[in-house]
C-alpha cells in the first residue's frame, strides 16, 4: 500500500513538472539552454586557459549562443581577439561584457585602451573611463579571504590617469587651435591630479603630470614633477631626459648637463634602442654647444664634469663584458640615491 502510495505521489509531483513546464516552456527552455551555455564555457574556460585558443573560441561561440549573458565568456572571448588582433571583434566582445555586467570595470579598461590606441576613438575610451569612476561597488574585505577594495581603488586611479593620456592626446590634434589644446591639458593635469589623489607614488602619473604641464608651458610645474617622478623611480630615464631638455630650454645648463648624463647612464645601462640613445646624444651636444660659446660656462661645467666622471667611477655603474653598463650590486642603493636626487629641484621653489 505505501509503494503504491508512494508511486502516486511520484506520478503526481512529475504530472505537476510536465503541467509547469507546459504553462512556462519558454521559461523552461532558457534554463535547459543556460545549462548547455554554462557546459560549453566550461569547456571553452579550459581550452583558454590551456592555450588552445581556436578551439575556445568555438566553445564560447557555442555557449554564448544558448547563454549571451556569460560576461565572464565574453570578456576572455575579448582577449583572445586582442591576442588575434581582431579589434573591432574585441571592442565587441568587451562591451557584451559590461552589458550584461555593468560593474565589470576590467572590459571597459580594455575597451578603452583598445579605442585609443588601436582606432584613436578618445571620446569612447573617455567615456568608458569616467563609468569606472562612477561605478559604485560595495566594497568587502575578508582578511587573508578576500577584499576588492585595493584593486576598486586601483582601477579608479587607472581610469583618471587614462583620461589624463587621452586628453593630452586630443590636444595634438587640434590643428593649432592653442585654446583648445590648453583646454585639452587642463583637463589632462586635472585627471593625472585625481590619479594622484588616490595612488600618490605612480612614476608614470607624476611623469606625464609634468610633460602636460610643459605642454601647456608651465615649465614651473614641469620641473617639479619631473623631480618627483625621479624621486619615485630613479632608475627611469625619460624623467631624467625631459628633465634635462626643459632645464636646457631654460639655460639652466649645468644642471641640464647632470640629468642628461644620467639619463644617458640609464638608457645604456637598460640597453634601450638607438634611436633614444640618439636623441640622449643630440640632447648632451646641444647642451655643450650652448656652454662651450660663454668661456665662464665652459670652465664652470668642465669642473662639473671632472667631478661627475670621478663620481661615476667611485659610485655609479661598471663596465661589463660586452661593453655594456651594469650595476654592482653593492652599490645599487647608493646609486638609486645619487639617481634620486633632483639638485634642480632649488630652481622650481618647492619642496617635495
Amino acid at each position: 500500500m505505501k509503494k503504491f502510495i508512494s508511486f502516486i505521489f511520484s506520478i503526481a509531483v512529475l504530472g505537476g513538472i510536465c503541467y509547469y513546464g507546459y504553462l512556462h516552456k519558454n521559461f523552461v527552455i532558457r534554463q535547459i539552454d543556460k545549462v548547455q551555455g554554462m557546459y560549453f564555457v566550461f569547456k571553452g574556460d579550459k581550452a583558454y586557459k590551456s592555450g588552445n585558443m581556436r578551439e575556445a573560441i568555438n566553445f564560447y561561440g557555442k555557449g554564448l549562443k544558448l547563454f549571451p549573458g556569460h560576461y565572464g565568456a565574453w570578456f576572455n572571448l575579448g582577449n583572445i581577439y586582442v591576442a588575434y588582433e581582431d579589434y573591432y571583434s574585441a571592442l565587441d566582445a568587451y562591451s557584451n561584457a559590461y552589458k550584461y555586467n555593468p560593474n565589470m570595470m576590467k572590459a571597459r579598461m580594455n575597451y578603452g585602451i583598445i579605442s585609443t590606441e588601436k582606432f584613436g576613438s578618445f571620446d569612447l575610451a573617455i567615456e568608458q573611463y569616467n563609468k569606472i569612476i562612477e561605478t559604485e561597488r560595495k566594497l568587502i574585505s575578508i582578511p587573508y579571504i578576500y577584499d576588492n577594495k585595493l584593486s576598486t581603488k586601483e582601477n579608479k586611479a587607472i581610469a583618471y590617469y587614462n583620461i589624463g593620456v587621452n586628453y593630452r592626446l586630443k590636444s595634438l590634434y587640434t590643428n593649432d587651435n592653442w585654446e583648445l589644446s590648453r583646454m585639452f591639458l587642463s583637463k589632462a593635469i586635472e585627471a593625472y591630479k585625481n590619479s594622484l589623489e588616490i595612488s600618490p607614488q605612480r612614476y608614470d602619473t607624476l611623469y606625464n603630470l609634468g610633460l602636460a604641464y610643459y605642454l601647456s608651458g608651465d615649465y614651473h610645474d614641469a620641473g617639479k614633477y619631473y623631480c618627483k617622478a625621479i624621486k619615485v623611480s630613479p632608475m627611469s630615464y625619460e624623467a631624467h631626459y625631459n628633465l634635462a631638455v626643459l632645464l636646457r630650454n631654460q639655460k639652466y645648463y649645468k644642471q641640464a648637463y647632470e640629468e642628461i648624463e644620467k639619463a644617458s647612464t640609464l638608457i645604456s645601462a637598460l640597453d634601450k634602442n638607438s634611436a633614444m640613445q640618439l636623441h640622449a646624444s643630440i640632447a648632451l651636444n646641444d647642451i655643450m654647444r650652448s656652454v662651450y660659446s660663454d668661456n665662464n660656462l665652459k670652465n664652470k661645467l668642465n669642473t662639473a664634469i671632472k667631478n661627475e666622471k670621478e663620481k661615476i667611477k667611485s659610485e655609479y655603474p661598471i663596465l661589463n663584458d660586452h661593453g655594456k653598463i651594469g650595476f654592482s650590486e653593492e652599490s645599487d642603493n647608493k646609486i638609486k640615491k645619487t639617481f634620486g636626487t633632483c639638485p634642480a629641484l632649488d630652481i622650481f621653489d618647492e619642496e617635495y
